[in-house]
């Protein structure tokens, strides 16, 4: 007889007892273990996977070698020599690849990581240096800490220093090979390097006063007064790349500076501040409050100082000469020295405050005090009361 439907039991007319024997079946057929009567699998697709799991394996571990590695060169040799040159600001990676590239290692890896074990980092001088096959990886990094062989003119340009000092500087550095005078002329025009450097822009056709930056620099043989114009340019603007990357937004510009503006104030701040960055940018906010003010005079002694070579008399910084800022409202023609980064920072970034005046005094061990004042009452008070206490 067929059966239609979908529910299909044992029997047309089930009981109860054929419902709890179909029921045991059921679950004695679901546990039996059928294993022995099912078809058996070939080992072969499992083997093939993991041959290939293997080879893909292998494959990853050689290219991180390799990456770790870096790419095999053949070295120099003893006896062979090969030229480098590292620019100012280059960074352990970059010699690393550059002592690569002249085979002298086989990875930059290897040049950084020496870098690091001896904290040298800050203490790579560039120059030109001429390296022997061989070398191991220390001894480069201790030979371009010990500055390049082949350069014997090490100048250091101190901050606050004018441009006629920094000529001086280089003429002593390179043993007169560069003159003064030929540096004071490679340095006369802004406008000449003023395509090359942005920040050139509003200095006009003023000489590069404030833009020498101060630095300690290797000079070779075969740099000229230009090159080395050029090569503190590029110091400049490598050192006030952030502060200056959006001038357009900054606090200068928000209060009508141009850049070059910026720097002459940062000039008059460094010549007229101490080293403490905080006082600096106290100092910085006393500027930026007299320019503000209904009689927007500097009154510093320091742009005279400038003018006339030497500390000024009382009568030469009234004087109505172009570098007197208690004869002439507003900032100096040009700046007055090249500020450091923290006189640049101070200006960008100044002390919030009313104060108008400020008076520094040593006190008796030695240490520099700080007065800053509102008004010229209290400015005076704090003069009397400190020169009282130095009397006594």
């Amino acid at each position: 007889m067929a059966l239609h439907g979908k529910n299909v039991t044992y029997s047309s007319h089930s009981t109860r007892a054929a419902r709890a024997a179909h029921a045991k079946g059921d679950r004695e057929f679901r546990t039996y273990d059928t294993s022995a009567i099912m078809p058996k699998k070939s080992p072969v697709p499992l083997v093939a996977a993991g041959v290939v799991a293997l080879v893909v394996l292998v494959v990853l571990c050689v290219l991180v070698f390799r990456g770790c590695a870096g790419s095999q060169v053949e070295l120099l040799a003893p006896g062979e020599t090969a030229e480098v040159v590292i620019e100012e600001g280059e960074s352990a990676k970059s010699i690393g690849d550059a002592l690569v590239a002249a085979r002298l290692i086989g990875s930059s890896q290897e040049f950084t990581d020496e870098v690091t074990r001896l904290e040298a980092a800050s203490a790579l001088i560039p120059g030109t240096y001429t390296f022997e096959g061989g070398s191991t990886p220390e001894q480069l990094v201790r030979a371009i800490m010990a500055g390049p062989a082949s350069v014997g003119d090490t100048l250091s340009v101190p901050e606050d220093m004018t441009r006629a000092d920094v000529a001086d500087v280089v003429a002593g550095a390179t043993n007169g090979r560069i003159t003064a005078e030929a540096f004071l002329a490679a340095s006369e025009n802004a406008s000449v390097y003023a395509a090359d450097y942005p920040f050139l822009e509003s200095a006009g056709e003023n000489t590069l006063e404030g833009f020498l930056f101060p630095k300690t620099y290797s000079v070779t043989p075969e740099m000229d007064a230009e090159a080395v114009v050029r090569m503190m340019l590029d110091q400049f603007g490598i050192e006030t790349a952030d502060i200056f990357s959006d001038f357009a937004n900054s606090y200068p510009a928000s209060v009508g500076l141009s850049l070059y503006d910026t720097v002459k104030l940062a000039s008059v701040v460094a010549k007229e501040s101490s080293d403490d960055p905080e006082v600096r940018a106290h100092v910085a906010s006393v500027f930026y409050n007299r320019l503000a003010s209904d009689r927007p005079y500097l009154e510093s002694d320091a742009t005279t100082a400038y003018e006339v070579g030497h500390d000024p008399t009382a009568d030469e910084v009234h004087a109505d000469t172009p570098y007197s800022t208690y004869s002439n409202p507003g900032l100096p023609p040009t700046p007055i020295c090249s500020p450091g980064l923290a006189s640049l920072e101070a200006v960008c970034a100044p002390t919030e405050s009313s104060d108008l005046f400020f008076y520094f005094t040593t006190a008796e061990d030695g240490a520099v005090q700080h007065f800053f004042s509102e008004t010229y009452e209290q400015h005076q008070q704090v003069i009397a009361e400190n020169t009282a206490s130095e009397a006594a």
